[in-house]
């Protein structure tokens, strides 16, 4: 991936983040949260602000990025799509849902279309297991989908129409 170059504005952010939670190198986890829920990502020039402000190594602080699932180093799209592939969901056809929506959207797992309106990512388990197969847009969680679907929620979301409350459709 490109360098990004982050700006005094971003870089203050963070820093006063960090200073939150009084630099502390035990709170990476939460320091990270937050510098995500102003960022919306956590590229390695962030990570390497925020260890050098938790006198910690970038290294350690990139090991508790790609540890947990919820972190992420690339942007989200603005309506992130999570397709569950836990067993239920799996064996119900969730593979075939996400194939369904890396062809309609042109994107792999991970990466988010080129006009940053969606992200696709799988979860291993949603916890809706009755209901599935399962996706995620956002807050709102789709039960039973099927492939034949797919396209319509994306038209949904293209149209504006659909909502990031959380509801079962």
């Amino acid at each position: 991936m490109p360098k990004i170059k982050l700006s005094e504005n971003t870089i203050n952010t963070i820093k006063a983040v960090c200073a939150e939670f009084n630099n502390k190198e035990s709170e990476l986890i939460n320091v990270l949260h937050k510098v995500q829920g102003k960022l919306g990502y956590l590229p390695a020039e962030v990570q390497e602000v925020v260890a050098k402000e938790l006198k910690s190594s970038v290294a350690r602080v990139y090991g508790v990025v790609t540890f947990y699932s919820y972190f992420t180093m690339i942007p989200k799209g603005e309506f992130p799509i999570s397709i569950c592939m836990g067993t239920a969901c799996y064996v119900r056809g969730a593979e075939q849902v996400l194939s369904e929506f890396k062809r309609q959207l042109k994107v792999e797992v991970g990466e988010s279309t080129g006009d940053g309106k969606f992200s696709l990512n799988c979860l291993r388990c949603v916890g809706a297991c009755g209901l599935a197969p399962v996706v995620t847009i956002g807050e709102k969680v789709f039960g039973r989908v099927a492939p034949t679907q797919v396209k319509e929620i994306i038209a949904e979301y293209r149209a504006g129409c659909a909502g990031n409350n959380a509801k079962i459709a």
